[in-house]
């Protein structure tokens, strides 16, 4: 297992399954293809397999202590679940919940969950199969749930959307139940207070209600960041949008992520994001208008950990 802290905030991180199924094209259409070689150093081996021309992916779900808490940050694709328009997230079977064992946690031991957004593989663990129903995993657990996100992917409201086939099923499998059981805080504020550590902070572009986690514990900072960045590539040209990202408006998009890494470079926060491969928090710099990675803080691996990268 890995982990690091914070200051008083100690984070693991747990890989429930790595994913290779889109070329660097398909995740970045607006990028120059030629440019890749440029950038090697940077991509190559953890989020860029040249020889197939695959963006090298990892679903993380983040573990945090925090002020005598539990929090999840995110929680990955789950078991179990019907995906029919995207067969790499359907019906796994996954050791997720032995990896929170490993961390000394079970699932009545976790207070919060914070979905950063709700797409597909961000909210897969809030439910687990129990007979026919789709019951809350943290029965314990407050959910925190951006409205934005709850209204754009309730399919009753009818809006369309970028991602909807992907996220097939996902509000009814995975974030209904959590409102039907009363487990959910529906927010909609732009800062949020979680605890005297964490903070909530609106990043609306990858989808409407997408926010970050921010982590300030005894001057250190951290930034957990979801989707702003699925790609180094993303931290240095922020205009860079994926294939995923739902908001219409590029310059919105493009100002959302230039405003998350501006945060980060200022208050020198380490990155964490969702889907970067290679067990390593980014340390942002500006350069320029622009910004860059100037190096990568690593984890601690435990010996006697279920997780992988």
């Amino acid at each position: 297992m890995q982990s690091m802290t914070i200051g008083d905030v100690e984070v693991f991180r747990i890989n429930e399954l790595d994913v290779e199924t889109l070329t660097m094209e398909d995740l970045l259409p607006e990028h120059d293809p030629a440019a890749f070689d440029r950038d090697r150093e940077l991509l190559v081996p953890e989020h860029w397999d040249p020889e197939n021309n695959t963006w090298r992916a990892s679903i993380a779900v983040y573990v945090l202590r925090s002020a005598g808490q539990t929090v999840l940050i995110d929680t990955g694709v789950g078991n179990h679940k019907e995906r029919p328009h995207f067969p790499p997230f359907t019906h796994l079977e996954t050791d997720f919940l032995r990896h929170l064992e490993a961390v000394g946690i079970q699932p009545d031991d976790v207070d919060v969950v914070i979905n950063t957004h709700l797409h597909v593989d961000h909210t897969g663990w809030n439910t687990q199969l129990q007979g026919r129903d789709w019951i809350p995993t943290f029965p314990k657990a407050t959910y925190y749930l951006p409205r934005a996100d709850v209204e754009f992917w309730d399919p009753r409201n009818g809006y369309e959307q970028r991602g909807g086939l992907a996220n097939k099923n996902v509000f009814e499998d995975s974030v209904d139940p959590i409102i039907q059981a009363d487990l959910a805080k529906i927010w909609d504020d732009d800062l949020l207070r979680v605890d005297e550590n964490l903070t909530l902070v609106a990043a609306n572009g990858h989808t409407p209600g997408s926010h970050i986690v921010e982590v300030e514990s005894r001057g250190e900072r951290a930034l957990f960041v979801g989707d702003v960045a699925h790609c180094p590539l993303q931290i240095i040209d922020p205009k860079l949008d994926s294939c995923f990202d739902e908001d219409p408006i590029e310059a919105r998009r493009t100002r959302t992520r230039a405003h998350v890494l501006s945060r980060a470079a200022d208050t020198n926060a380490l990155v964490f994001a969702a889907h970067f491969r290679g067990g390593q928090a980014a340390e942002v710099q500006r350069r320029g208008t622009g910004f860059k990675i100037t190096g990568w803080t690593p984890y601690t691996t435990r010996d006697n950990a279920y997780g992988t990268q």
